[in-house]
């Protein structure tokens, strides 16, 4: 037996690390199962060169959980250590990285999450729920002695001849009170299924039972010419098997060319078990310079709202999983996406402001951009029915992309779809041309119109349907922010509401329309009309529309209610407009007969009930007639007719 010191300068490190790391302190599962792993996989690439003669040919990790013992062990049948590798690696090299961890963070206030990976600090942070570490060692090496580590958490450590007789290495890890948690099955099993389910090599957890039988039962078979008889079912036998909790091999470790839509769906339905909705389509990365890269990316239904994500992109390095957390990593507007990324280059164990500005994370995060903006266009190219078909699970998607990345629109502004009334879609360039003949201005600008709400606005639909004009469907939840951006895009556009305006200032034309009332007589009716709605939400406009228009209209100006939806969508600095009460318009149609009749009629009483009739069929038109003015509406409806 041998006893040693720790060269240390903090005479006791591990209650700092346990302190400092305390709120993600289940992370020391992960780093001991990953060191286990890389062990079995190095035993691999030494025998496949020769340079090792032990068996591989079930090569595993076995995590124990001994509540009687109050022990947690984690062995593998990798390459094992010598007494020499374990005076190396862990008493120098490893320790080494701890203190540099300490010296660095003691004092600080910086981030916890495993800044143990970034200081070799893996073997360590055992110590932030054990009271003592014992190391059971074998290794491949020919004519190799067992030995025995232990350290209580003090500098100080035992290295002494063991008793292993299995290649590989045990780590005993003995629970200390404040951690008893990881003594329990069920809290062991839900860490080792978050961040070892795709591990390279087999994690076994205790054992399950299987069932295994005769699939086939009541199976009729030929006996002489005639007859049949039901061969006897076979009495199902049950066994028990190890419990193995990862998949080895998950698909994005797979070449393209070896899966089938259904082996992606399938891996689809592992990653998420309680989505019951297969995803759209997917994108399979897989990068080797000028970083590495690998992963699935899927797009899921999306629908018109912005759904909490529940099921988010996991980052994995070299299959050990890292985070669901992928900002800073992927753009936002990717975040909406599902699936898995796995790159060994991404800095995963250090702040979010360094990873804003590190080269490798920009460069990856500008590779899948461009890579889920390359699917998009492919799919769009190769059957775009299929695309229009999946337009409207995917346009929110496509336009937060739009609005937040500039190389994505780019790219998008290809794909990228208007829907007409018809049901009938147009790219961007595609809609101009269809409606520059007819919706041009006399500034020779184009004008959009569009509806957010069918049913709402169907006066105002109809009415632009009866001059030719088409009508644009918007009704995902940023519209308003996506209207504003492709205005800016856009040269000599103007996107408007139907009910913004009468038709005829929303596209104006050279010609005007002449109005048979004069300004004097608009004059005489206009304090009239003012007297019936309230001055704070209403301002009187006269206007000469067609005869065949309503005799009054109510619209809601552009600016203010694109700036108030914009406010409730949040961003862009528009809160202020939120405060705001809605304003309106109503517009008095000069030129239609009821409006002559009203300025006609000598009767004060019954012109300001004729007024009033009006204004509320225009008010109910637009659903703004409520509460005891919807009453009274209805009451003198019925006295008049």
């Amino acid at each position: 037996m041998s006893t040693g010191k720790i060269n240390v300068q903090t005479e006791n490190i591990f209650p700092i690390i346990k302190k400092f790391l305390y709120s993600d302190h289940e992370i020391f599962l992960r780093e001991l199962v990953s060191n286990a792993v890389d062990a079995a996989q190095k035993l691999k690439t030494l025998a496949s060169i020769g340079e090792s003669t032990a068996p591989i040919d079930k090569l595993q990790v076995e995590v124990i959980v001994n509540k009687e013992a109050k022990t947690l062990t984690i062995r593998d049948n990798g390459i094992g250590m010598t007494g020499e590798e374990i005076e190396k690696y862990i008493t120098q090299i490893a320790f080494s990285g701890a203190e540099e961890f300490v010296n660095k963070y003691k004092d600080t206030t910086a981030e916890a999450n495993a800044i143990i990976g970034h200081f070799g600090l893996g073997f360590y942070s055992s110590f932030m729920v054990a009271k003592k570490v014992e190391i059971f060692s074998l290794s491949h090496k020919e004519g190799s002695v067992a030995v025995r580590w232990e350290c209580d958490g003090s500098p100080d450590y035992v290295l002494e001849e063991g008793t292993k007789t299995g290649i590989g290495t045990d780590i005993v890890l003995h629970i200390a009170e404040d951690s008893e948690e990881f003594l329990e099955e069920y809290r062991i099993g839900e860490l080792l299924k978050k961040y070892c389910k795709f591990l390279p090599v087999e994690i076994k957890f205790g054992t399950k039972k299987e069932f295994i039988g005769d699939e086939d039962e009541n199976e009729e078979v030929e006996e002489g010419k005639d007859k049949k008889k039901k061969k006897d079912k076979k009495e199902k036998k049950e066994i028990e098997v190890d419990n193995i909790i990862n998949n080895p091999s998950p698909a994005w470790t797979k070449k393209p060319a070896d899966l089938t839509d259904e082996d992606y769906k399938k891996f689809y339905r592992e990653l998420y078990p309680m989505n019951f909705e297969d995803p759209l389509f997917h994108i399979h990365l897989n990068v080797d310079y000028p970083f590495n890269l690998t992963g699935i990316l899927y797009f899921p239904k999306l629908k018109k709202a912005f759904e909490l994500q529940k099921d988010k992109i996991q980052l994995y390095s070299n299959q050990v999983f890292v985070t669901d957390s992928v900002e800073n990593i992927v753009p936002d507007f990717l975040a909406l996406l599902q699936g898995v990324l796995d790159s060994p280059d991404i800095p995963l164990n250090v702040s979010r402001s360094y990873l804003q500005s590190d080269g490798n994370v920009k460069k990856i995060s500008a590779h899948i951009t461009k890579k889920v903006a390359d699917k998009l266009e492919e799919i769009f190219k190769n059957d775009r029915k299929d695309f229009e078909a999946k337009w409207e699970d995917i346009k929110v998607f496509v336009q937060y992309g739009m609005l937040s990345e500039d190389k994505f629109y780019d790219k998008a502004q290809k794909f990228a779809l208007l829907k007409s009334m018809d049901g009938t879609y147009s790219t961007l360039e595609e809609y101009a041309e269809k409606v520059k003949p007819v919706q041009t201005d006399k500034d020779k600008r184009i004008i959009y119109l569009y509806t957010t709400n069918i049913d709402e606005q169907h006066s105002f639909i109809e009415t632009a349907k009866s001059r030719g004009y088409d009508v644009i469907v918007f009704d995902s939840p940023i519209d308003s922010h996506y209207i504003n951006h492709l205005e800016q895009k856009i040269e000599n556009t103007s996107f408007v509401r139907v009910d913004a305006d009468t038709i005829d200032k929303l596209i104006k034309k050279d010609e005007a329309q002449p109005s048979k009332l004069s300004e004097k007589e608009q004059e005489t009716l206009k304090p009239i009309v003012e007297s019936i709605v309230p001055k704070e939400r209403f301002s009187v406009v006269f206007e000469s529309l067609s005869e065949k228009d309503a005799p009054m209209i109510i619209t809601k100006p552009e600016f203010m209610r694109r700036m108030k939806d914009m406010s409730a969508m949040g961003g862009g600095g528009m809160q202020f407009y939120g405060s705001l009460p809605d304003m309106h318009n109503l517009v008095v149609n000069s030129n239609h007969p009821l409006i002559s009749k009203i300025l006609n009629e000598k009767d004060a009483d019954k012109q300001k009930q004729l007024t009033k009739q009006t204004a509320d069929l225009a008010m109910l038109s637009q659903g703004l007639l409520k509460g005891e003015e919807l009453t009274k509406f209805i009451k003198r409806s019925v006295e008049l007719i």
